[in-house]
């Protein structure tokens, strides 16, 4: 282990910031967190963008008139928050689908459908957002229907980062024609419809992670992480290079813990941030594909280029607790899913199903909490034990309860749905599909819902 260490915000290496007052024309309090810091002469000045308003988004009515998203779910943490501007919907507001812009009154034609650049669960994977080459989406997964969409004049969303339920989301502009600069984290108020703040860098944006008290931004050879009230720099991280933009952080009230790729190949890293300690985990041989974070940061899955085995490793001290095999040729992991009760994990790649296990660690749940054991695939170990070590270690693998099969090829995201032994399916198609898998006797999963939700009015 080595300790963590927290660099002045005032790095050579830190980005350029902009967090200005969201309500220019008022009368500014000077505690307010989103006020820019006082300008010295022999500082570059940050541009600001409280003095000029975004181009207004082309939106459905209803989006306007209930800007965010509905009823959070009794499980679902307050974000209530003024003094930041962060506010969420009352859960006595119904979930209405949004309307179509009136540029699309008519059922859209294939060329006029807009290109997906982006998919991402927000952090209880009750919702997902959708970036297009002419702005982003949001929608409700249980029960399935758009949110709202904000469209933007000729210009892609690349990376769109929800935070829960609430107004704020973080923006990055991607697709040929982007419509923020790529070097730019964009904070968007969905109240205000516009950009409140933006984080500047030297390189393209590779992803963005939030928590109600922090914004981590990951480049390809660095990720840097902010407190969110004022922007300021706590943390930078360097990395092996990172195209995907792979990080994870935890969500539940407390402690940060944070997981990236380590400094060589193989390697993840994990930041205690509560206990300021450094763990270095060796995962993998090869170089990692994926990993994942339990929301409450105990567990972590990865997966390497090679695709056939996902390890799950203790956060707190990098024990090896649980080893499954997806299958015996290489595949590309897409995506990679705890349940909230870290009972299941689930598992998507190239080859086109979506895989369920069995997860079998013991993280001190109750008995009547503790995962039922997965059907054995393979024959009871006592009628092979006349060639006990010989076998390879293929043969003695725990392989998945559940299987869903999609097309082979495309990339999917999955999640777990809030109703028990559901799933949910984001393909970069337009599609989504729900699930349903049979604990007990596992097997192929029975489809809920499945639709286009580029073109909702559409189910497969």
């Amino acid at each position: 282990m080595s300790a963590l260490s927290i660099p002045p915000s005032s790095s050579s290496t830190a980005p350029t910031l902009s967090w200005p007052n969201p309500n220019p024309d008022s009368n500014p309090d000077p505690n307010s967190p989103f006020l820019p810091p006082p300008h010295h002469d022999d500082e570059p000045r940050s541009r600001s963008r409280s003095r000029s308003r975004s181009p207004s988004p082309e939106a459905s009515p209803s989006a306007a008139a209930d800007p965010l998203l509905g009823d959070d779910g009794p499980d679902s943490p307050s974000l209530e928050n003024p003094d930041l501007g962060i506010h969420s919907i009352p859960a006595t507001l119904p979930l209405t689908a949004a309307e179509p812009s009136s540029s699309s009154s008519s059922p859209p034609s294939a060329a006029s459908l807009p290109s997906l650049l982006h998919l991402s669960f927000n952090q209880d994977h009750g919702c997902f957002a959708a970036g297009t080459d002419r702005g982003f989406r949001i929608y409700n997964c249980d029960p399935f229907r758009e949110i709202f969409r904000r469209d933007f004049d000729g210009g892609g969303i690349g990376v769109v980062e929800m935070l829960f339920r609430c107004n704020i989301l973080a923006l990055v502009g991607g697709g040929p024609q982007p419509y923020y600069p790529p070097n730019k984290v964009m904070i968007w108020d969905d109240h205000q419809s516009r950009c409140i703040g933006e984080l500047s860098f030297r390189s393209e944006v590779r992803a963005v992670r939030l928590r109600r008290d922090r914004i981590i931004v990951v480049l390809d050879h660095k990720i840097f992480v902010y407190n969110f009230a004022d922007l300021k720099l706590v943390h930078q991280i360097e990395t092996v290079p990172n195209p995907k933009g792979l990080c994870a952080v935890s969500q539940q009230q407390g402690s940060l813990v944070l997981v990236c790729p380590g400094g060589q190949k193989g390697q993840v890293r994990v930041e205690h941030y509560g206990a300021r300690r450094t763990k270095f985990i060796m995962a993998h041989d090869s170089r990692i594909a994926c990993f994942a974070l339990s929301q409450d940061g105990r567990l972590i899955a990865t997966a390497s280029t090679k695709g056939t085995l996902i390890r799950i490793f203790s956060a707190v001290d990098g024990t090896l607790l649980q080893e499954v095999r997806r299958g015996a040729d290489r595949a590309e992991i897409y995506s990679l899913a705890f349940s909230a009760s870290m009972q299941w994990l689930a598992v998507s790649s190239d080859k086109g199903t979506v895989h369920v296990f069995s997860l079998k660690v013991n993280l001190g749940l109750t008995v009547n909490d503790r995962p039922r054991p997965a059907p054995e695939p393979n024959p009871p170990a006592s009628s092979l034990s006349f060639i006990k070590g010989v076998l390879p270690k293929y043969f003695n693998s725990e392989w998945s309860v559940a299987q869903y099969r999609l097309h082979e090829g495309l990339q999917y995201n999955v999640a777990f749905g809030h109703h028990k032994n559901t799933i949910v399916i984001l393909g970069m198609d337009g599609s989504f599909y729900r699930c349903q898998f049979d604990p007990v006797n596992g097997g192929e999963m029975t489809q809920l819902e499945c639709y286009n939700f580029l073109k909702p009015e559409e189910t497969y």
